[in-house]
């Protein structure tokens, strides 16, 4: 059998190691996986694979969703809205 390329093995990780790769468990990849959430995965034979630059891309998309990495969506940012008032 032939050895993998360093290529091969760098552009794709397992489930295991994609979970060391974004600092989670694998259990917790593994349930976004069940629940259809979190980072694009897909099966090649028996294995979960994860592509890097995809789990890179994902990263990138949370830190822009979370307030305190997107200063656009800090709500302390915004200026306070005014209630409307119920006429009777």
């Amino acid at each position: 059998m032939s050895q993998p390329s360093q290529a091969t093995e760098t552009a794709f990780l397992t489930l295991p190691k994609a979970s060391e790769y974004l600092g989670i468990s694998p259990n917790t990849l593994y349930v976004w996986r069940h629940r259809r959430q979190g980072p694009p995965s897909f099966r090649m034979g028996r294995r979960v694979m994860y592509r890097i630059t995809a789990l890179d891309t994902w990263v990138r998309a949370q830190e822009r969703a979370d307030s305190r990495s997107n200063p656009a969506l800090n709500p302390l940012a915004q200026m306070p809205q005014r209630r409307s008032r119920a006429t009777k």
